[in-house]
């Protein structure tokens, strides 16, 4: 059911261009270290960090210079000056950004051609900058891995919906959407990893929109539903999956369900609820149920434990 685990990395040209417009970045020199990859966290060295503020003793791929560490080099003599910019070009260096529109020194665009490391200048605050490419690489180079199912917003809730073929996962996604849910994905979910615990689900660029039904065909649900109908993205929160029950297995299921269970999703422990599909059930009002009663457990209202309580209670009080 689960795809392989991919990482993912990015050249400094496509992160030049990602981020150009929102950074107001120049390419100011180094134009020949466009080639250059960024790679996911695991890929790195316990000791090197993907971007920060200038640090010789922890090195960033990215090396930022605001307002004190530019203050800092001007106050140094010149032959003090380039030996600290020197130190800057280890292996793991990618490139350099002098932020808050400050002046770069002429070492440092020297050096950036001679390494071939990509020499970029912002005009916005360093700390601005730092927060943006922080979220742009954790979102871009994300562990990642592609699962079967639907992905749906459901109340809010990202869910993917999850069981066999032709159980009626696609019926049960439309009747949702019906309802005022959003579709994300259909069929096969892209899943990153975009911080320790948290899962982002995305579509697919070639099936965006669509929703295949048994019977109809291919829908495009934008077109259907309208722009509301669509998400192009959602953080995964709860897993639905459709089991087929004859009557004589419902008897043998955990009717109270005491124990919450969990699939992991990269690692990440998902909660995941298990409905039974039978003849007669709707399942559209049990995924809105289901999630309503996860956002209660989120919260720390536990109906089923409150239940067991009063029974305990009305024993006690009997004997």
């Amino acid at each position: 059911m689960t795809g392989q685990v991919a990482m993912r990395q990015v050249s400094v040209q496509q992160f030049f261009d990602d981020n150009r417009d929102r950074l107001g970045l120049h390419w100011m020199g180094g134009r020949q270290g466009g080639n250059r990859m960024l790679t996911g966290e695991s890929a790195l060295k316990p000791t090197v960090g993907q971007v920060g503020h200038m640090n010789l003793i922890h090195p960033f791929r990215i090396q930022i210079l605001g307002a004190a560490e530019g203050a800092y080099l001007r106050d140094l003599p010149e032959d003090e000056l380039q030996r600290s910019i020197n130190r800057l070009y280890t292996p793991e260096l990618i490139a350099i950004l002098v932020a808050n529109g400050e002046q770069a020194p002429q070492h440092l665009l020297d050096q950036c051609n001679r390494h071939h490391v990509a020499l970029f200048t912002s005009p916005q605050p360093s700390p601005h900058v730092v927060d943006v490419i922080r979220l742009y690489l954790a979102r871009v180079l994300a562990e990642s891995t592609t699962l079967h199912g639907v992905f749906l917003d459901v109340l809010e809730m990202g869910v993917l919906i999850t069981g066999a073929s032709a159980i009626g996962k696609s019926e049960l996604a439309l009747e949702l959407i019906s309802r005022g849910n959003g579709l994300v994905a259909d069929d096969i979910v892209e899943l990153f990893r975009i911080s320790p615990d948290t899962i982002e689900g995305r579509c697919p660029a070639v099936l965006r929109d669509f929703l295949e039904v048994r019977g109809i065909g291919v829908l495009n649900i934008r077109t259907i539903f309208g722009e509301t109908a669509v998400r192009p993205r959602k953080l995964l929160k709860l897993l639905v999956h459709l089991e087929d029950h004859s009557n004589e297995a419902f008897s043998e299921l955990d009717r109270l369900q005491v124990n919450a269970t969990y699939q992991d999703v990269l690692a990440v422990p998902i909660r995941k609820v298990t409905i039974p599909v039978a003849a007669g059930r709707n399942l559209a009002v049990l995924v809105e149920a289901a999630v309503r009663n996860f956002v209660l457990n989120q919260r720390g209202i536990d109906s089923t434990k409150e239940f067991i309580e009063r029974q305990q209670k009305l024993m006690e009080n009997d004997q």
